[in-house]
């Protein structure tokens, strides 16, 4: 069944489903480019690796811990000393520990070269919180936009802070960021929301290539179905993040209408 949704699927942003989501879409959007920038230039699959310990991560599967006493008989002789309980029972508690994660990117190569020409970032909940996560993308991110490769940040989730953007008052669900390198600091921001299609951009290049025209809804429609992704989602369940009351007002009626013409294509088929 294919999204109902006319852009991004907020049922997709649920940490449950997101990583593999991320994996998936990652990889489906490395093979749709290739075919339009080949021979000259590749698309590498790559991963950034950080150890978390932000206090999200904790030891769970513990269980309670308990103290027992075993009367036994014994040969020797009594003593005069008491044998007390502790007076307090101790508790089972979260430790943080350290969380090793790894985050799909993309790297557009000059084949020739193997100069890194783009850069392709789509961002993962870590990276919207304080913590390890937003750092290390961070730090990785200035080094890119100081550089002279170019940067495509892809953010599909709502929930968490948006990464920085000088001088910008625009609230928008989602935001593509395309940053040329010979044009900055002066970069493109696709802004949109959650009832609007997810906008078309054009992929960096160098300067003497045409940038071929990345139609990032289609890739995501076609991974919801190849992927069985709606066999993955419980519509019944909460969203998560919450969404707004005028978006749940929205979805309610998106929902009313999708039913409505799910109805006529079964009457249809039983004439």
């Amino acid at each position: 069944m294919p999204s109902p949704f006319p852009g991004m699927n907020p049922y997709l942003e649920n940490p449950d489903l997101w990583p593999e989501f991320h994996s998936r879409l990652m990889i489906a959007l490395a093979d749709t480019i290739f075919p339009h920038i080949k021979p000259k230039y590749r698309v590498a699959v790559e991963k950034r690796v950080y150890n978390n310990d932000d206090g999200n991560s904790v030891l769970i599967g513990i269980p309670d811990v308990t103290i027992a006493t075993s009367l036994k008989p014994t040969n020797q002789e009594p003593t005069n000393v008491a044998v007390i309980s502790p007076p307090v029972k101790p508790i089972t508690v979260d430790v943080p520990i350290p969380e090793e994660i790894r985050e799909t990117y993309l790297e557009v190569r000059e084949v020739s070269t193997g100069e890194v020409i783009t850069v392709i970032e789509l961002l993962s909940p870590k990276n919207k919180r304080q913590g390890e996560g937003r750092n290390a993308y961070q730090n990785k991110r200035l080094q890119i936009l100081g550089s002279a490769t170019h940067l495509v940040e892809i953010d599909l989730l709502r929930g968490g802070e948006a990464m920085p953007i000088l001088n910008n008052q625009i609230k928008s669900h989602y935001r593509i960021l395309v940053s040329r390198s010979q044009t900055r600091p002066k970069a493109e921001l696709y802004a949109f929301n959650l009832s609007t299609p997810i906008p078309s951009f054009l992929l960096p290049l160098k300067k003497e290539d045409a940038e071929p025209l990345i139609d990032l809804q289609t890739v995501i429609q076609d991974l919801f179905d190849r992927a069985g992704l709606d066999l993955a989602i419980d519509y019944n369940s909460p969203i998560v993040p919450p969404l707004q009351e005028t978006d749940l007002v929205w979805i309610n009626d998106l929902w009313k209408e999708y039913r409505s013409q799910e109805s006529e294509v079964r009457s249809q088929k039983s004439e």
